[in-house]
């Protein structure tokens, strides 16, 4: 999968209003958003980030108006890039926000009172490591004494992490960023052909051309590549192709991509095996015996995959496991989704 295909495709994806409607539908876990008429979004012209930063972030502006009257709600919505987090992320979204506000104060978009309008800031991340950034700008700033803390910058934003969304849609609810997030998800053709059924029968209708076309031009120049590399895609037009395609080649993909899947986690293994190698032998030493260093090579594994906490949280469990049993779990964890995976 290319970095800027994928960048293009996301944002032609979330250029659509019904896609917007759904994330704010399916993702945004507070009541004040039955409020908004939904209906009513519209994409704003203008960007706020910086010339430099465009290669690994992008944002677009959505307004929508309340329900019970005329005045508006403003979307900032930014797509990250980059395959690792921003810890500085809080205050690029403040510096952003504050450059949206003097363009909406300059072209007198106020609220009635002459305030200016509420503005919801998402930051939707794609990368691979899990987002540990602070989500408060206050948390960027050292403590201050008391009654000094009055007069620090204030502001959070929500965070949408693609590979891990907590806040997902209930099954029951048609939700098109859901498929999108299950599809960028998927492990098997199987998986990609149960969630095309859906879209296809979710943008059936006429009005709907464009999302669909979005949807179908992202699988087969985003998606598709990067579990089948070197198939020519082009000749793909629709879902219902992409569909057909995917059902007459269904097994002969599926044992590619479970190749591909081994022989890519077989070589990060041996990376990460390598590089944990030289860091176990400075800091362990030999004489400390073949279980000790395993248990810290696993150790060190489930923190590169899945994080500090997960590593914390298993610790103990490591420490006392014998050196076949931490031999296992190194195996199983070098292709585990999840970290409960290895100790299943």
């Amino acid at each position: 999968m290319t970095h800027h295909g994928h960048d293009h495709g996301y944002k032609r994806l979330f250029s659509h209003p019904a896609m917007m409607a759904d994330l704010l539908r399916g993702y945004v876990k507070d009541p004040w958003v039955e409020k908004l008429d939904l209906q009513t979004l519209e994409r704003m012209n203008g960007s706020y980030v910086r010339g430099d930063l465009r290669e690994r972030v992008s944002d677009m502006v959505w307004r929508v108006r309340w329900c019970d009257d005329d005045t508006f709600m403003y979307v900032y919505l930014l797509l990250e890039f980059q395959s690792t987090p921003e810890r500085f992320m809080a205050l690029r979204i403040f510096n952003y926000l504050g450059l949206l506000y003097e363009d909406l104060a300059n072209r007198n978009e106020l609220t009635d009172s002459g305030l200016l309008p509420a503005v919801l800031p998402i930051v939707l991340y794609q990368g691979t490591k899990p987002w540990k950034a602070p989500q408060e700008v206050a948390r960027l700033i050292a403590q201050v004494p008391g009654g000094l803390e009055a007069y620090q910058p204030r502001l959070s934003y929500l965070l949408l992490d693609a590979n891990q969304p907590g806040r997902t849609p209930s099954s029951a609810q048609q939700n098109l960023v859901e498929a999108l997030f299950s599809l960028e998800q998927s492990r098997e053709p199987a998986d990609i052909e149960r969630i095309l059924e859906k879209l296809i029968d979710w943008l059936a209708l006429a009005d709907q051309r464009e999302l669909r076309r979005s949807f179908t031009v992202w699988i087969k120049q985003v998606l598709l590549p990067a579990r089948v590399p070197g198939v020519n895609f082009d000749q793909l037009s629709d879902l219902k192709e992409v569909q057909g395609m995917l059902s007459e080649r269904v097994k002969e993909w599926t044992e590619t991509w479970k190749e591909q899947g081994l022989a890519q986690g077989l070589e990060q293994g041996r990376e990460i095996g390598r590089e944990i190698g030289r860091e176990i032998g400075r800091e362990i030493g030999l004489e400390q015996g073949r279980r000790e260093g395993e248990a810290l090579l696993l150790l060190r594994l489930i923190e590169r995959r899945f994080g500090v906490e997960a590593k914390e949280h298993y610790e103990a469990q490591v420490k006392a496991a014998d050196a076949e049993t931490l031999v296992l779990w190194f195996e199983r964890g070098l292709d585990a989704s999840a970290v409960e995976d290895i100790f299943s």
